[in-house]
C-alpha cells in the first residue's frame, strides 16, 4: 500500500493525501483547494498530482474549503467515485461549495478585466454551480462510530474531532493479501487514522474530540504544533473588554473577520451569552454574510450534537445563535450601508483570512479610522491579508489595489480557533492510541515550523517513525 501526500505538505492548505491499496483501490483523503494567495493559487489547484478518472472513493474529514473545495473540480475532470463523509459535513459542503464558485466567479471576472488590459491570456473558473450540483450527487453520508465498508478489504470508521460542525477522525481498515474472509486468509489488516483538523479540548460549542481506534499509521494535523492557546474563559472577557473599548469608549466599530461555518457561530453565541448575563453593551451586532446565515440554519438543524453547554443553554433559550440585538444581512445593499453608518457596532464577516468577501470591503473602508478596531480571531496564512495586517510594524496596507494607512487597532484572540494546540492534540493523541504500536507517524497541514517543533513534542510523548512529507512525496506502509 502507498500513500501519497499531493497537498497540506509544509503548508496549512490544500489537504490531499492518495492511499493506493495492493488491490489497486484508490483513496482520495480530502480534495481541499489551496486558499490565502489569491489568484496565485489558481496553478496549485489545477495542478492535482492525480487522474480524478483513477479515483474510487474520496474520504471527506470535514467541509472547511481547503479540505472539501476541490471536489466539484475532480467532478468536471471526470471523477464519478463516491465521497463519503458525516451527514453535517454534507449539509455544510452544498452551501460552502456554492459560495466558493461564486466567489471564483468574482475573482476570475476582476483578473480577466486585468489580463484583457495587459493583452495577455484570460481564465475560467475551476468550475461553476452546475459542477458543484453534480459533484454533490456522489456524497454518502456515514453518522459517527458506525465501521461502514467501503470494498470487501476496506472499511471506514468516522470518530468526532471536535474541530467543526461534522468534523471527524477517518479511520480505515485496509487489508492486504489474499482472500480478506476467507478462513486461510494471508496477509494482515493494516490500520490508518487520519486526523483531519483536530479540535479543542473544551470549546464554547463543540462536543470535545472523542477518542478514536488504534491505528499502525497515522497522518496528523499540526497547524498549532509549536503554540499554546488561551483558556476559553480568558477569550471570552477579551471579546468583552474590545467591545467595551471600540464601541463604548471610542464610539468605533468592531469588525471581526471570521469563517462563516464554525468560527461565526461560536462568536455569536459567546455574545448570545453576554447578552444573556446582561453584560454586552446595547449596540447593533451585524453578521454580515449570506453564507454565514445559511451555515448557521444548519447549525440550529444539528444543535443535538452540540455540547452540554449548549444543552444547558436551551433549556431556557431555544435560540443560542440569536438576539434582540443581533441582526443577520444577506442583502448587498444593506451591507454598503453598514459603511456609512456612524453608530459604534460589531460587524461579523467573512472570509476569516480577509481573503475575499464583504470583510474586505468593511476593513477598507474602516482601516484608516482610529476609533475603530479589526479583531483577527482564528489561523490566517501567511501570506493573507489576515496575516499581513497583524505585523506591527507596519502602516500602510494594500486593499483592492489602494494603499491605505493603518489607524484602527488590529487585535487578535486565539483563544477562538477551532484547531488544538499542541498540549491539546498530544493529550488527544496519547489517551486515543497505544503510542507504541504505531509504526509510523507523518505530520502534515502546518507551516514547516510548526511541524518541527510538533515532530520533537509527539517524540518526547512516545511516537517513534515521525516523518514530515514533502509535497508529492510517496511511501509506502
Amino acid at each position: 500500500m502507498k500513500i501519497q501526500f499531493l497537498g497540506a505538505a509544509n503548508e496549512v492548505t490544500g489537504s490531499k493525501h492518495l492511499i493506493t491499496t495492493d488491490r489497486g483501490v484508490r483513496i482520495l483523503l480530502d480534495c481541499g483547494m489551496y486558499q490565502g494567495k489569491g489568484m496565485e493559487t489558481d496553478a496549485a489547484n489545477r495542478d492535482l498530482g492525480f487522474d480524478p478518472r483513477q479515483i474510487d472513493y474520496v474520504v471527506l474529514s470535514h467541509a472547511h474549503i481547503d479540505h472539501s473545495g476541490l471536489i466539484p473540480y475532480i467532478y468536471k475532470e471526470g471523477f464519478r467515485g463516491e465521497v463519503i463523509c458525516t451527514p453535517a459535513t454534507r449539509d455544510l459542503c452544498a452551501i460552502m461549495l456554492q459560495d466558493t464558485a461564486f466567489i471564483q466567479a468574482q475573482d476570475v471576472r476582476w483578473y480577466n478585466k486585468k489580463m484583457d488590459r495587459l493583452h495577455q491570456p484570460k481564465v475560467q473558473p475551476l468550475y461553476d454551480n452546475n459542477h458543484v450540483e453534480r459533484s454533490l450527487q456522489h456524497f454518502i453520508t456515514v453518522p459517527y462510530n458506525r465501521r461502514f465498508r467501503l470494498t470487501d478489504d476496506v472499511f471506514l470508521t468516522f470518530t468526532n474531532s471536535g474541530h467543526m460542525l461534522g468534523s471527524a477522525i477517518c479511520s480505515l481498515d485496509i487489508w492486504e493479501g489474499e482472500h480478506p474472509r476467507g478462513e486461510q486468509a494471508k496477509g494482515e489488516w493494516k490500520r490508518i487514522a487520519y486526523t483531519g483538523d483536530i479540535g479543542r479540548l473544551h470549546s464554547h460549542i463543540l462536543c470535545s474530540p472523542q477518542l478514536f481506534p488504534q491505528c499502525d499509521y497515522l497522518i496528523c494535523e499540526s497547524t498549532y504544533g509549536d503554540r499554546l492557546h488561551e483558556d476559553t474563559l480568558v477569550s471570552e472577557e477579551e471579546l468583552l473588554g474590545v467591545v467595551e473599548s471600540t464601541c463604548v469608549y471610542k464610539k468605533g466599530k468592531l469588525i471581526i473577520p471570521s469563517f462563516s461555518v464554525g468560527r461565526t457561530q461560536e462568536i455569536v453565541y459567546v455574545l448570545n451569552q453576554l447578552y444573556n448575563d446582561g453584560r454586552l453593551p446595547k449596540i447593533p451586532v451585524y453578521v454580515d454574510s449570506p453564507l454565514s446565515v445559511n451555515a448557521t440554519h444548519i447549525f440550529r438543524m444539528y444543535l443535538s450534537e452540540l455540547n452540554a453547554d449548549v444543552q444547558d443553554v436551551l433549556r431556557f433559550d431555544d435560540d443560542p445563535f440569536g438576539f434582540n440585538t443581533l441582526r443577520y444581512i444577506t442583502d448587498i445593499n444593506q451591507s454598503k450601508a453598514l459603511n456609512n453608518n456612524p453608530d459604534p457596532c460589531i460587524i461579523i464577516s467573512a472570509s476569516g483570512m480577509l481573503e475575499a468577501g464583504r470583510v474586505k470591503h468593511h476593513v477598507a473602508n474602516h482601516i484608516s479610522d482610529p476609533r475603530c478596531t479589526i479583531l483577527l480571531v482564528g489561523y490566517c496564512t501567511p501570506t493573507s491579508l489576515g496575516a499581513r495586517i497583524q505585523d506591527p510594524s507596519l502602516k500602510w496596507i494594500s486593499i483592492f489595489g489602494y494603499d491605505r494607512k493603518i489607524k484602527a487597532q488590529v487585535s487578535k484572540i486565539e483563544g477562538f480557533s477551532g484547531h488544538g494546540d499542541y498540549r491539546e492534540m498530544i493529550d488527544y493523541l496519547t489517551r486515543s492510541l497505544n503510542t507504541e504500536a504505531v509504526r509510523r507517524t507523518f505530520i502534515v497541514h502546518g507551516e514547516q515550523s510548526a511541524q518541527e517543533a510538533y515532530k520533537d513534542h509527539l517524540y518526547e510523548a512516545g511516537f517513534r517513525g515521525i516523518e514530515i512529507p514533502k509535497k508529492g512525496e510517496e511511501v509506502r506502509v
